[in-house]
């Protein structure tokens, strides 16, 4: 949160020696090309770019450190059948220092992700169910908007399944 952020002189003078920025860069382009299970924790410590802390760079840390631990993790594209499906997933007040929630997707076809965004919404919900409720319209219009051009493609989607956790 943004309490721990540096607030004196030498705290920010000891923060600009840190590559904070060059290594978050890294992880957003990792992120994007081949691994969207860091999708979530490269966001939060993105949101601090700005005015890094220690805690964050510790943050920054643990997740290359998630990533040199599970090298067989990364995106593929599946063979399976051709079939849209969405995952979708929202928390209440996740973000401290707004009460904003966050909320993401990942939509596969055929079996693999193609598409997995995360965001901090624009708004404060005042109950979970607006949040998850926000987060499906969401991963709807995107499940929509791949249907529609899958079928310019000439790949007929009949249907589509999209998974809530509510």
């Amino acid at each position: 949160n943004s309490g721990q952020c540096p607030k004196t002189e030498k705290d920010k003078a000891e923060m600009r020696r840190v590559s904070y920025a060059l290594t978050i860069g890294s992880l957003m382009y990792v992120m994007v090309y081949t691994r969207p299970d860091i999708a979530f924790d490269v966001g939060i410590v993105s949101r601090y770019m700005s005015n890094p802390g220690m805690q964050h760079w510790a943050v920054v840390k643990w997740i290359l450190r998630y990533r040199r631990g599970t090298p067989s993790v990364y995106l593929i594209y599946g063979s399976g059948k051709p079939m849209l499906e969405g995952f979708t997933d929202s928390d209440m007040s996740g973000d401290v220092d707004s009460n904003r929630s966050t909320s993401g997707y990942v939509m596969t076809y055929p079996g693999g992700v193609v598409s997995w965004p995360s965001r901090l919404k624009k708004v404060v919900v005042l109950s979970t169910t607006k949040a998850e409720y926000m987060a499906a319209m969401e991963a709807e219009k995107e499940l929509i908007w791949m249907r529609d051009f899958l079928s310019e493609l000439g790949m007929k989607q009949e249907k589509f399944l999209l998974h809530c956790d509510n």
